[in-house]
């Protein structure tokens, strides 16, 4: 290795190859998960197996490009994430629980589930967690119904939480897209809040950061994306959202308590502040069986995403886990959940389902309590990062089902601080800190320039003998590239560090965000001109139709340009048609010191204007998609006091989001 910078992905490092020959795994044939995954198969998806996206030629979903998975782990990825990277491509239908319990696995990030009446007398089934894209969620439901029978209708659909992956194919399920009277929407409460305040109000740099997160643009191959931890990776197909019709309180989630939906019986464990902000677990009493949403599979969570999303609760996610414990694990005979495979207790291990909970159990609390005793001596976030990764107790770590592979001690330690103590770490000369434009001039200057910071770094990386020297390169790398983006030396050369990081990550996510700043440092021109390609919808019809009047209004308050609306004062009010049943007909909406205030009812005789306006032209006009003159000609908005200019003025004060932001360079 001769440590020269290159612009296509390198071969492994010989520092990388020897950490990676020093990760233990076990024979697939004495792997304890490996039989796991494979049991309960009752159709497998062809290796080419791809599902259309409706109006595109790119496929929703693809297997064929993970043909390259099989065989030992390749030198430029790390045994135990190829160990895990091969058992999530068991793909198909599989059964869970005979007559009861069925689930359709690799045909996006998610599973899908299907419950079915364990009698075998009524054809009405549960759907649970209908994947991201509506082309993925139908063509499970023809995979299912192929080998379920034809007849079987859908009496519910049950979302587990308020992630896109377990609710966005919902309206593939139907035909049309169209609900049908009488069928269910299922969810805990504060499912639609969360499921709106994260992918819509935070939404275009969470799914910027997400196809980072996820190698969404990454090739698959053995230097490039192998999976994203808890399943191969998203489906790009489209998305929608359906609001609750029947929601799990907590008058309804107690232990023992059965609530039946068609011929399926429920019993429902509410565990908010978990894996999401509006999570459940529930119980199928008549069989046995366990579903723990996202709370419990066979990898270690986040307790923070690096897509962004609102820090978890480790304390919590520990007590609900032996809540669920304390509440069924007597009772449970199988547990399944939303990503990974199925368990079952056995004559071999009759208590496998206590144990894996009790487990993952103590890993949060481990974590949540390790990480407060070492902040409790004064240690910094990062400082506690350092101290207990790979500090784990052997009980914990030497459980395959443990393993990092989608969130890691390092950054759900961090995590745990940040919940209780937040990003200051107490040093005052961290308090005001300059942000990366100023302060890598700066750090360049210091250093005797931007060439020297360079050959410093080069020898840094030849000169490697552990994973830290790597980091230190990056580190350096990144204020020569932020000091001076056109910089092509130090953007090649910091693409080559970040790639051998995500070769050494046992973390699916880690890999692909070192690999994905590696693609960007390569590609992204110094002048941040976009891609070439088409920025995807992150707000779709069906989920603006899904959102409440007061959560439209939200939005376009977050897209207001809050300096340049300073000075304006407006009130504005709507009469809006074809709403929600549960919205108001009529609202005031004020624009004062560079803030969007909504109230329901009618407006002031004060106000500047007052407007009648469809809810699918508000729709339209909160995502960008029309402007007041265009909703005028077309009949969607009409004047009923005043003119048109104080909605046009308004409309002209909000901001459009640029999806192809850098993150890896300025």
């Amino acid at each position: 290795m001769t440590g020269s910078a290159h612009s296509t992905p390198q071969p492994a490092t010989p520092l990388t190859k020897d950490l990676n020959a020093g990760v233990p795994v076990p024979p697939l044939d004495q792997d304890p998960e490996a039989a796991l995954a494979e049991r309960g198969l009752i159709a497998a998806l062809p290796a080419d197996f791809t599902v259309d996206r409706v109006g595109s030629d790119i496929p929703a979903w693809r297997l064929g490009p993970y043909a390259f998975l099989a065989g030992e782990a390749p030198d430029t990825v790390n045994p135990s994430l190829w160990r895990n990277a091969l058992l999530n491509m068991n793909t198909g239908l599989f059964e869970v629980v005979q007559d009861a319990v069925y689930q359709v696995r690799g045909m996006d990030l998610s599973n899908i589930s299907f419950l079915e009446d364990p009698t075998g007398v009524s054809r009405e089934i549960v759907v649970v967690d209908p994947l991201i894209s509506q082309e993925c969620a139908a063509a499970a439901l023809a995979l299912y119904r192929e080998h379920r029978g034809q007849d079987r209708t859908i009496r519910a659909v049950l979302f587990t939480h308020s992630h896109l992956d377990h609710y966005g194919g919902v309206l593939g399920l139907f035909d049309g897209g169209v609900l049908p009277e009488g069928v269910d929407i299922i969810a805990p409460e504060g499912f639609l809040e969360h499921a709106v305040s994260e992918n819509v109000y935070a939404g275009n740099a969470m799914q910027r950061r997400a196809l980072f997160m996820y190698g969404t643009l990454l090739e698959r191959s053995a230097q490039g994306q192998v999976d994203a931890g808890l399943g191969k990776s998203n489906s790009a197909g489209l998305s929608g959202l359906l609001a609750p019709t029947f929601t799990i309180t907590t008058r309804i989630a107690r232990s023992g308590h059965v609530v039946s939906f068609g011929p399926v019986n429920l019993e429902f464990q509410l565990t908010p502040g978990t894996e999401a902000p509006a999570e459940m677990n529930f119980y199928l009493p008549d069989v046995r069986a366990l579903c723990m949403a996202e709370n419990a599979t066979p990898t270690l969570h986040n307790l923070y995403s690096l897509r962004g999303a609102e820090v978890r609760d480790a304390k919590a996610w520990s007590e609900y886990l032996n809540q669920a414990v304390e509440w069924y694990g007597d009772r449970s005979n199988t547990l399944f959940a939303s990503h990974f495979w199925p368990r079952w207790n056995t004559t071999e291990t009759p208590e496998a389902i206590v144990a894996f909970l009790s487990s993952q159990a103590d890993l949060y609390r481990y974590l949540h309590d390790q990480s407060l005793r070492l902040a409790n001596h004064g240690r910094t976030m990062t400082e506690i990062a350092e101290d207990l990764d790979g500090a784990l107790p052997q009980s914990l770590a030497g459980q395959w089902f443990n393993r990092g592979y989608y969130g890691t001690t390092n950054h759900n330690i961090k995590a745990v601080y940040q919940r209780y103590l937040g990003w200051y770490d107490g040093n005052a000369a961290h308090l005001h800190t300059l942000p990366p434009e100023q302060a890598g001039p700066r750090y360049v200057e210091a250093m005797g320039g931007a060439a020297k910071v360079v050959e410093l770094a080069r020898q840094t990386y030849e000169g490697a003998t552990s994973a830290e020297d790597y980091r230190w390169a990056a580190e350096l790398l990144s204020h020569a590239v932020f000091a001076d983006p056109t910089d092509t030396a130090a953007r090649t050369l910091q693409a080559d560090v970040l790639e051998q990081l995500g070769y050494q990550a046992e973390s699916g996510p880690w890999r692909n965000f070192y690999l994905a700043a590696a693609h960007e440092l390569r590609t992204r021109p110094a002048d941040g001109t976009p891609p070439g390609l088409a920025s995807p919808q992150i707000i779709t019809p069906p989920v603006l139709a899904a959102m409440r009047l007061d959560m439209l209004f939200d939005y376009l308050g977050i897209r207001l340009n809050g300096p340049d609306a300073a000075a304006s004062r407006l009130t504005l009010g709507f009469t809006i048609t074809g709403g929600l049943p549960d919205d108001p007909d009529q609202c005031t909406v004020q624009l004062r010191n560079g803030v969007l205030v909504y109230t329901p009812g009618p407006a002031p005789a004060s106000a500047d204007a007052t407007y009648t306006l469809t809810r699918t032209g508000l729709n339209s006009l909160a995502v960008g998609d029309a402007t007041p003159d265009q909703l005028l000609v077309d009949g969607e908005l009409t004047i009923t006091t005043g003119t048109l200019d104080p909605l046009t003025t308004l409309n002209g004060l909000l901001d459009t989001f640029e999806y192809w932001f850098g993150l890896a360079t300025p």
